[in-house]
């Protein structure tokens, strides 16, 4: 009974796309290379193995002549540079159209609403790192009880509250209502509940975010529910999806609580599929512009491989990608424009594909080694 896993490594793009000037991005951004070279080298001597380094020049991460696994960049079909969109296409939903976004914050009338559903007018309405935010708001937040609002360069409308504050039921009830305000024009493709704790000076966001994700179209995952094949979520992919076609899903706290929940799955399931998101990458470490931070928490996935490669069995399939790039030493805070890592384990012979066109091509391979 075949299983098939995919991991994905949330922003962890390899290389720009020729258009990325087109999104705003800066020349040269390339995720995992640029945070090597920028770290003095990567020590990922299982992923050097599988053939990360065949992707980009990536220090320390050597390209290889004969790569365990099957290994190429994708590049995106969709327009758009975020995690809905990113993951949608693996799923084989292909998105043309840009979701709206708020570079000068949302327009009086969206603002107006969400007040009546808070209650009370909210802080902020601009773009803005959401670890910065919060610092800067926090303070009147604690005293006022106002919402923070913010969005990025990405579809978002994000609303940050102190768990000690406002209750974390109330937090959720309100971006619930707001997912059902925001219809087109303003069909963001996300609400995002932004928990954090702390005092003035220490603030920080919790686990207990939670994503509002418009309705996406059938996709692999109703496919795959259709035909009797369980969908196990790991991470923010359920929200991602609405739940459509999840048999399953856990919430993690973080990379290594994901890949623990990841061996676990695959100590139990007898067949099925498994998607997992690595969120830190991109939320900790990509945004934030810590370039130490991502370095480690790839070298620290890379150490979890042999245990993974030990859960494996005759016919399991494991695809490393990512839905997008964010690289740590890019100005700003928003995601960049990249090609993705294809690195697809199984009973196939290892080789260097170059590059394929369309982040579907996950959705392809875990459909082929479902279909027995």
């Amino acid at each position: 009974m075949a299983r098939s896993v995919t991991i994905v490594l949330d922003s962890g793009g390899v290389c720009a796309l020729p258009h990325a000037a087109e999104y705003g991005d800066a020349p040269g951004a390339n995720t995992i290379g640029n945070t090597a070279r920028h770290a003095g080298g990567l020590a990922l001597p299982n992923f050097g193995r599988f053939g990360l380094g065949n992707l980009t020049a990536i220090e320390g991460v050597p390209a290889r002549k004969r790569p365990a696994a099957r290994v190429a960049r994708l590049r995106e079909r969709r327009s758009g540079r975020d995690t809905i969109t990113g993951h949608w296409e693996m799923a084989g939903i292909i998105t043309t159209v840009p979701f709206p976004t708020y570079p000068h914050g949302f327009p009086p009338d969206v603002v107006e609403e969400f007040a009546r559903i808070a209650g009370k007018r909210p802080l902020g309405n601009t773009t803005a790192s959401g670890t910065e935010i919060i610092e800067e708001l926090g303070p009147e937040h604690n005293a006022t009880g106002q919402p923070i609002l913010y969005t990025s360069a990405d579809s978002v409308f994000q609303v940050a509250t102190h768990e000690e504050v406002v209750p974390l039921e109330t937090l959720y009830d309100w971006c619930e209502r707001a997912r059902a305000m925001l219809v087109p024009p303003h069909g963001v493709n996300r609400v995002i509940a932004r928990p954090f704790v702390g005092r003035p000076g220490s603030f920080a966001r919790t686990p207990n975010r939670r994503d509002y994700a418009i309705e996406p179209p059938p996709c692999l995952l109703d496919e795959l529910a259709a035909r009797g094949i369980a969908v196990h979520a790991v991470g923010k992919i359920s929200d991602i999806f609405c739940g459509h076609g999840v048999a399953t899903s856990v919430r993690i706290s973080d990379n290594r609580d994901a890949m623990e929940k990841t061996f676990d799955l695959l100590a139990r399931v007898e067949r099925g599929f498994i998607f997992t998101n690595l969120n830190d990458f991109d939320s900790k470490y990509g945004h934030r512009r810590d370039v130490r931070g991502y370095a480690h928490a790839l070298e620290e996935l890379d150490a979890l491989v042999p245990r993974l490669e030990a859960l494996l069995r005759p016919g399991d399939e494991v695809i490393f990608t990512a839905d997008h790039g964010c690289d740590p030493t890019a100005p700003g805070s928003d995601h960049t424009r990249e090609f993705v890592p294809f690195i697809h384990l199984g009973p196939h012979e290892g080789a260097a594909l170059g590059e394929l066109e369309g982040l579907d091509t996950v959705g392809n391979a875990v459909r082929e080694a479902l279909e027995g």
